[in-house]
């Protein structure tokens, strides 16, 4: 049961942040990113990965979100 609800979760956040950073990194060049007016010291394969799993992370709490509100009282407080 756990398995199928956190598949549910993750595999649509995994696309969405897949989605994400293709659109992301269509318009912005990674090696161009600065942070506090320092370039960030990664390749842009490295630049890459940080923002996937950033992204991942950010659309996994909205999908994880969607799907506690979703749920019944009873799925939530057993």
């Amino acid at each position: 049961m756990w398995a199928a609800k956190w598949m549910a979760i993750v595999w649509p956040a995994f696309l969405a942040a897949s989605v994400l950073e293709v659109v992301v990194f269509a318009l912005i060049d990674p090696r161009s990113i600065q942070w506090q007016g320092a370039p960030l010291g990664l390749s842009a394969q490295g630049v890459y990965t940080l923002a996937f799993f950033v992204f991942w992370g950010v659309t996994l709490a909205s999908s994880a979100l969607t799907a506690l509100l979703g749920s019944s009282a009873d799925e939530v407080n057993p």
